[in-house]
């Protein structure tokens, strides 16, 4: 499982959010995906993430502030 939290911290952080605020913002964002099957996006489907990075950072930015 840790290793799953660290392929995804990698993604989210390329894309300039932190793991916590990139699930925080899934979650506020009304997106449900399993932990290990966002690993896999991230890892194998990066356009994948990067739209759901694009769909969750107007949430993470709201809880930021």
């Amino acid at each position: 499982q840790r290793q799953m939290c660290k392929e995804t911290d990698a993604a989210a952080r390329i894309h300039g959010l932190s793991y916590s605020r990139f699930i925080a913002g899934l979650k506020e964002a009304g997106i449900e995906v399993d932990r290990k099957v966002l690993a896999d996006i991230a890892m194998h489907e990066k356009d994948t993430f990067a739209a759901l990075v694009k769909r969750v950072a107007p949430a993470a930015a709201a809880q930021a502030a």
